[in-house]
């Protein structure tokens, strides 16, 4: 039975939401009126945290910069970011949590609703090639390269979503649910769905609700941070 090890990203194995973050770096940058972009930032965190997220309204805005200065200008302040804000939180646990799974030869994925600009490269500073994340429609161009149009495409890799996107994932694979011995990784839950599917939940510096919900039904608490 193939073995896979799915991890959450944010808060999950880095204690920073990445997507929020990186919308705070754009301010930095000037590219986003400061009082009104935090303002929104802070109002669609609130509902990511309380389940009640409009994951497209938050596509758009979230990517509402980046359409604005193009892939060149995007890209290469995306370069400064990781630099910037996020190597210096990837923890030496986290690291090694997933090298474990790796090392063991487990399939391991990166399962994010952030979207896919923003997570590719943090994916790849773990060291992990599959990422399902939130997936960007893109402009219509001769070469495929268009830039994003703030719409996401297809299913997006959020609550529910991340089982669907999982299934689809294991089936390009020629697998399935049973023929899979499957651990997740989550903070959050938002991402109760999929943690059920899991043959293995772990609870990873749960939220309130989380760690009240795994004490109750017995699932493994991690605290990486």
């Amino acid at each position: 039975m193939t073995r896979i090890a799915l991890f959450d990203l944010d808060h999950t194995l880095i204690p920073i939401d990445s997507d929020y973050a990186w919308g705070e770096f754009t301010i930095e940058r000037g590219w986003v009126d400061p009082v009104e972009f935090k303002r929104q930032n802070d109002d669609f965190y609130a509902h990511y945290k309380a389940g009640t997220l409009d994951i497209q309204a938050y596509a758009r805005f979230a990517t509402e910069a980046i359409r604005r200065q193009g892939a060149i200008n995007s890209i290469a302040a995306h370069r400064d970011f990781m630099g910037a804000k996020v190597q210096n939180v990837i923890m030496p646990q986290a690291l090694e949590l997933v090298h474990q799974h790796q090392r063991a030869g487990d399939v391991v994925a990166i399962v994010t609703a952030t979207n896919e600009f923003v997570t590719r490269p943090i994916a790849q500073a773990f060291g992990v090639d599959e990422l399902i994340a939130v997936e960007l429609e893109r402009e219509p161009s001769a070469d495929g390269t268009g830039w994003f149009t703030g719409a996401i495409r297809g299913v997006p890799s959020f609550r529910e979503g991340k089982v669907v996107r999982v299934e689809a994932w294991l089936k390009e694979r020629g697998l399935s649910w049973d023929t899979v011995h499957t651990t997740f990784y989550s903070d959050s839950m938002n991402d109760l769905p999929l943690l059920e599917k899991a043959i293995v939940p772990v609870a990873t510096n749960p939220d309130e609700r989380l760690r009240a919900l795994a004490l109750a039904r017995g699932w493994r608490i991690l605290d990486l941070f």
